[in-house]
């Protein structure tokens, strides 16, 4: 048990170095993400219609108890623009604080030393192979939700990608720290 419980550590302080990196230092943390045209008086129409209520607002809205919302909506669909928006009122939110980064690590660290325990029940004998399980449960995460995203609320490819890709490689890096720690039954 303490040898998963290292390895998930390890493995989660791989992962967010590597997302750190990512977002960061490379242009992955923001393909597919594009300014508004003329973003002041759209800013000013959200600051007056939703004032200071932060949340998720999704556009045409219809009632989802009425029996006849999906008709509903693709009729205002057919005439109106349709997304959601993620929104914060003016002085909510911060910079990339402290309590956000812990947050953020802990997170990963929650799915590593899930990955660890479940590598630890394999007969995984080699290094790369454990190394490939880890990464397969990071394949996993990464396209289970980007890619309904993309479905479902048609999220650019690009951004869908970039996103795959960082949980997949994030997965890669804590697999070959977790590999190192984890011994299999195969392996001893």
């Amino acid at each position: 048990m303490v040898r998963i419980l290292i390895a998930g550590l390890a493995g989660g302080i791989a992962m967010f170095v590597w997302t750190s990196i990512a977002h960061v230092m490379t242009p992955l943390g923001h393909m597919g993400i594009s300014p508004i045209p003329n973003e002041e008086p759209v800013l000013a129409a959200l600051a007056g219609s939703i004032g200071d209520k932060s949340g998720l607002y999704f556009f045409p809205w219809v009632d989802p108890n009425d029996p006849d919302a999906q008709k509903n909506y693709m009729a205002k669909a057919k005439t109106n623009p349709s997304g959601f928006i993620i929104y914060h009122p003016a002085g909510s939110t911060a910079d990339m604080t402290p309590a956000t980064l812990l947050s953020e690590f802990a997170k990963e660290t929650v799915q590593t030393l899930i990955a660890a325990f479940l590598l630890s029940l394999t007969v995984l004998a080699s290094y790369l192979s454990r190394v490939g399980f880890v990464t397969l449960i990071g394949v996993s995460a990464g396209i289970a939700t980007n890619v309904s995203n993309l479905i479902w609320y048609r999220y650019p490819l690009d951004y869908t990608l970039a996103f795959v890709t960082i949980e997949v490689v994030g997965a890669l890096v804590a697999g070959l720290a977790i590999a190192a720690i984890i011994r299999t039954r195969a392996t001893g």
